[in-house]
């Protein structure tokens, strides 16, 4: 679901499912994070941390524990960065070494529409014009469950380079469909806010990919250094 959105150099792992099997306990760090935690949110914290610890071992870095930082956001081993999702009976994270990209996120949700309202809260106007013409021209994919997946993947490669809050009106997000598989595609996010700088150079939008397969909407964004 993943892999294919994301370069060479990034190192993802997917779980489908969110019984025991085969999947990383946590460690000794991670449990008094999760103690008071109900049962489903226990198991997709312990099975989205295992996907981040298989990633590790890909790297070559020893497993390790991944607590929690400002704003819930991951805190990674040093020289990595990565990101991590979870839905319904799907968990994965993704990381790279920071020589190879100044950031990443990734999201992924079910294949259905938003709730009632939620729209509103984030889409703006222009993009829900975009989201009405996608509607007509490729349905079958809803857009509005895909518009959200970009603004949390946005939001996600924004924090670590930023530590400040983005807010779902502050990116102007294009979704764009592979002329080939209509169920592919890429995304770019107009920054209305100042982007952060990279390399010394002020970032003004971020670039990722999109897919929606097997029940899910996936959507992945990276940042270079260059």
């Amino acid at each position: 679901m993943l892999e294919e959105l994301l370069p060479d150099t990034v190192v993802a792992v997917e779980a489908r499912g969110l019984d025991d099997t085969g999947h990383l306990p946590l460690l000794p760090e991670e449990e008094p994070l999760i103690a008071r935690a109900v049962a489903k949110r226990r198991r997709e914290y312990t099975v989205v941390r295992s996907c981040a610890r298989r990633a590790m071992e890909k790297l070559g870095v020893p497993p390790q524990p991944v607590l929690t930082g400002e704003r819930g956001a991951p805190r990674w081993p040093d020289g990595l960065t990565g990101s991590m999702t979870h839905c319904d009976g799907y968990c994965a994270a993704a990381l790279v070494r920071l020589t190879d990209l100044a950031s990443l996120g990734i999201d992924a949700e079910p294949d259905g529409p938003l709730p009632e309202g939620v729209l509103e809260g984030v889409a703006l106007p222009a993009e829900k014009e975009r989201l009405r013409l996608l509607a007509e021209r490729r349905p079958g994919i809803h857009w509005d469950r895909l518009l959200f997946s970009a603004k949390e993947s946005v939001y996600k490669a924004w924090f670590p380079l930023t530590g400040l809050w983005l807010d779902f009106a502050e990116a102007d997000i294009e979704l764009a469909v592979d002329p080939v598989d209509p169920r592919r595609g890429t995304l770019r996010a107009a920054l209305l806010v100042p982007g952060p700088t990279v390399g010394g150079r002020r970032v003004t939008h971020f670039d990722g990919r999109w897919n929606a397969r097997d029940g899910l909407v996936a959507s992945a964004v990276t940042v270079p250094h260059a």
